[in-house]
């Protein structure tokens, strides 16, 4: 092996977290390859390992501290950089945590390189200069050289700053955070191709301005920030040259997308005093962006992330209706079937406008997958509510739903609130409400035994002891097919003739 290969670094990757985060990693390791990094299996023998942190729950937080000890127990001597959301709301605990050697904020992740950079050269000159080895903070070896956030999380600023975590320099790791405020900009991220080959997830928007009372993502990712569409289009057209057939465009407050062009609020005004006055303008932007995707050649499907009720409206979804690429598979972040819950949530809508978004999907789409989120046991959450809320779900018939037990996060509204429910009840509601799911999920399947469907495939599997291909229908329809051929990243209509499982059809 030559000299200049042996000095080639290695580095590897772990996420955590949400569809965005993973973009984010995969732009992360993108740009590493591209300074000269081998991306190897986050193992032992890594020289570097770089962990996106989440926050979203109180167990996200513990995977986040658990995977960063982890790295630095499989190589003592590495370079070990927490980057994310976790770090920018306990900043200030990770900056003395003598496991972690560089600390990177929800606004700073293109700088990663930078930032290794900066860390490798000031090592190699504390070596030269005989200073402490790595991990002796006590003899000031680590450096915070960012500016401090705001410390106070728990409700919307009335200042300029967003709350994020405040990081000390004395004894800490090298970070680099950044201060929330109105004028913070898109962070430019991008991928070329994508692991997965057939379809790419795409980020084209950041932050939120909703501030739910259970939620610490305003505080961990800042106020919105849109991605410019001309910038999205390039990226769509670099997948789509790679040979990617599906994008799904994401971001953290996605129906918030290009409300800050204009700088409008992001929506909160109007979701509050529940007028609707702008709304159309502001999913505008978010429909133009749909129909520069589906322009792009190559695209043949295109699915949305997370999208907020509060916000859509006829037009939008007309809209939506009439570009052929768009799949019929909508996520609407429901929370509770119950409207005491819902405003102690601080969620600007009500369990009726979410069933009239419902019936519009419904009136224009034919057939549309709709799945939803809920969150059980949240404070002050009875009984009779719990009973509101599951009728509500059974009444909706989701295709997914995807329940969450409350999570208690410090710093938030809902924290502070009185009525905290145990982990038993937050549990056994849960469980009510994953029985309805698995009965309304086989509902929805059945529903296309004996209709031809388009599948994309994408990968081999094994079921019952046969060979098949997976992949989904336009409706997110996990579909597997015996079948001899290569038909990776290929769009085949097939037959589904019965259910595999609770949560597939297979088709023959």
């Amino acid at each position: 092996m030559s000299t200049e290969m042996s000095t080639v670094k290695k580095a590897a990757l772990h996420n955590l977290g949400c569809r965005v985060n993973s973009y984010e990693m995969e732009a992360m390791q993108q740009s590493l390859e591209k300074a000269g990094y081998e991306i190897v299996p986050f193992a032992p023998g890594a020289d570097v390992y770089v962990i996106n942190t989440c926050t979203v729950t109180n167990i996200a937080d513990r995977k986040s501290r658990q995977m960063l000890h982890r790295a630095k127990k499989m190589n003592p001597g590495a370079i070990v950089v927490a980057v994310g959301c976790y770090v920018q709301v306990r900043g200030e605990e990770l900056a003395k945590d003598p496991d972690v050697d560089i600390v990177i904020g929800s606004s700073r992740k293109s700088d990663l390189v930078k930032e290794l950079r900066r860390f490798e050269r000031a090592e190699a000159e504390r070596a030269g200069r005989n200073l402490p080895a790595s991990g002796d903070a006590a003899e000031g070896r680590k450096t915070a050289e960012a500016g401090s956030a705001v410390a106070e999380v728990g409700a919307e600023p009335d200042g300029e700053e967003v709350a994020a975590a405040e990081v000390t320099a004395a004894g800490g790791a090298q970070t680099d955070i950044g201060v929330w405020n109105r004028n913070t900009s898109y962070e430019r991220l991008e991928i070329d191709r994508t692991e997965e080959h057939t379809r790419a997830f795409i980020k084209v928007q950041d932050g939120c301005n909703q501030f739910c009372s259970y939620c610490i993502i305003p505080y961990a990712r800042g106020r919105v920030r849109s991605r410019q569409p001309e910038d999205v289009e390039g990226e769509v057209r670099r997948l789509a040259a790679s040979g990617v057939r599906e994008v799904i465009i994401n971001g953290i407050h996605l129906c918030s997308y290009g409300s800050d062009f204009s700088g409008e609020d992001g929506g909160k005004a109007d979701a509050e005093d529940g007028s609707g006055n702008g709304r159309s303008c502001r999913c505008a932007a978010l429909l133009d962006l749909v129909r520069r995707a589906a322009a792009v050649e190559g695209i043949e499907r295109i699915r949305l992330g997370s999208l907020e009720p509060g916000f859509l409206d006829e037009e939008l979804i007309r809209g939506l209706a009439a570009i052929p690429a768009l799949c019929p598979h909508f996520h609407l972040s429901l929370q509770s079937g119950c409207a005491r819950t819902l405003r102690n949530m601080n969620r600007h809508y009500t369990p009726e406008d979410f069933q009239r978004v419902v019936g519009l999907l419904r009136r224009y789409f034919d057939h549309p997958a709709i799945c939803t989120d809920i969150i059980t046991g949240f404070p002050g959450e009875t009984e009779e509510d719990f009973e509101e809320c599951r009728q509500f779900v059974e009444q909706i018939h989701f295709f997914e739903t995807h329940i969450f037990p409350y999570s208690r996060r410090r710093g938030t509204l809902a924290d502070r609130m009185d009525g905290q429910n145990t982990e038993a009840v937050k549990r056994k509601r849960a469980a009510v409400l994953h029985r309805l799911d698995t009965e309304r999920r086989k509902e929805f399947l059945r529903w296309y035994i004996g209709k031809p469907l388009q599948v994309l495939f994408e990968e081999q599997t094994v079921f019952e002891g046969r060979t098949c291909w997976t992949g989904h229908g336009r409706e997110y329809q996990k579909v597997l097919l015996a079948d001899s051929r290569d038909l990776s990243n290929q769009i085949v209509t097939v037959t589904p003739l019965q259910l595999a499982g609770d949560d597939a059809l297979l088709a023959m």
